[in-house]
């Protein structure tokens, strides 16, 4: 295990732009560059929902249907750090984002299945609203 923390979050205006952050220290840092890594999202009341994953060599993406087209994953492996380039943003996209690692190494598919990632981040807090 290591240490995932996000940041970037805040108050946005709905059409506005953020961008979130997700660095790696610890175990996780050392092998951040091994691991697919995703992005999910908890809003007030709801589970935790799938926004996006990109694969430990960086080419390939995947994104939830709600957010494909405004919202962009990219990871530094040199920097340890992941992140999350959200635009266009609604009101409905409000919720808690938290990065996470997956559970294997070298994994060649990217996964939605929040069983699937063993490392967490604590969240940071997206708010979209007028």
């Amino acid at each position: 295990q290591g240490q995932l923390v996000e940041s970037g979050g805040g108050l946005a205006l709905p059409g506005g732009s953020l961008r979130l952050s997700c660095a790696a220290s610890g175990a996780s840092g050392v092998t951040f560059s091994r691991y697919n890594m995703g992005w999910f999202r908890q809003a007030p009341g709801k589970g935790r929902e799938f926004v996006a994953a990109i694969r430990w060599t960086r080419d390939i993406t995947n994104y939830g249907d709600s957010v494909q087209g405004r919202f962009t994953i990219s990871r530094d492996n040199a920097k340890n750090t992941l992140y999350l380039q959200m635009a266009n943003l609604k009101p409905e996209d409000t919720a808690v984002y938290y990065c996470a690692k997956d559970r294997y190494a070298y994994r060649s598919n990217l996964t939605p299945r929040i069983q699937e990632y063993d490392d967490w981040g604590q969240g940071t807090q997206v708010t979209v609203a007028s």
